[in-house]
């Protein structure tokens, strides 16, 4: 079996994500596509984060009813930093040696790599789905490969999709009071509705 694997703050998860895996899941005749919250995210230090029971409320809202999109609370749950060779380690180990992971990531986060924790034994352990983002070149696998030893035989490239929405900018709209159901499902709109989140008045739990 093919598994995908797509991890994020998801803060929130909107639209973008989801053609991102379902894009990797056609290309890659991915059986599923497992969406994983970060808890802690190492990548935003400077940034204060929505409680991850949110977020992950709001994964769980925008898989309902798509039976090739699972959701994993496994760094939600695992305290401290969250790695993602961690969490590739631990699947690997959940579903066994006869299914091959495909780590789902953009562009920026490919190049962004060589400074990930562990990133040479994260190549080791899956392939990488590597998915454009607007104003990103793609990446130069030679400058990876120098970084990275044989990255360039696990890495695939995707040309689509090439979406402009951004986690940041729907907390912006929302701040703003904007709508913003045409960039999140449907539930998930309701759901930030509902909770008050992203409302510049409002502190975190």
């Amino acid at each position: 079996m093919r598994l995908g694997v797509l991890g994020g703050t998801f803060d929130p998860v909107h639209r973008g994500h989801l053609m991102m895996a379902e894009e990797a899941r056609v290309t890659l005749g991915l059986a599923r596509v497992l969406l994983v919250p970060a808890g802690r995210p190492m990548s935003k230090p400077g940034r204060r984060v929505t409680a991850a029971r949110h977020r992950l409320a709001m994964v769980r809202l925008a898989a309902d009813g798509l039976p090739w999109l699972a959701v994993s609370a496994m760094e939600v749950e695992r305290p401290g930093p969250s790695y993602t060779v961690d969490t590739i380690t631990a699947l690997r180990t959940q579903y066994g040696p006869d299914v091959e992971i495909f780590f789902i990531l953009g562009w920026d986060s490919l190049v962004q790599l060589p400074a990930w924790h562990e990133p040479d034994r994260l190549v080791s352990l899956c392939r990488l789905v590597a998915v454009p983002r607007p104003g990103q070149v793609q990446p130069d696998v030679r400058e990876l490969e120098r970084a990275i030893p044989g990255i360039s035989e696990r890495v695939v490239f995707l040309d689509r999709p090439c979406v402009d929405i951004s986690a940041s900018a729907i907390r912006e709209a929302v701040g703003r009071g904007e709508p913003v159901d045409h960039l999140v499902p449907e539930t998930v709109a309701g759901y930030i509705r509902e909770h008050r989140l992203y409302i510049k008045s409002r502190t975190l739990p």
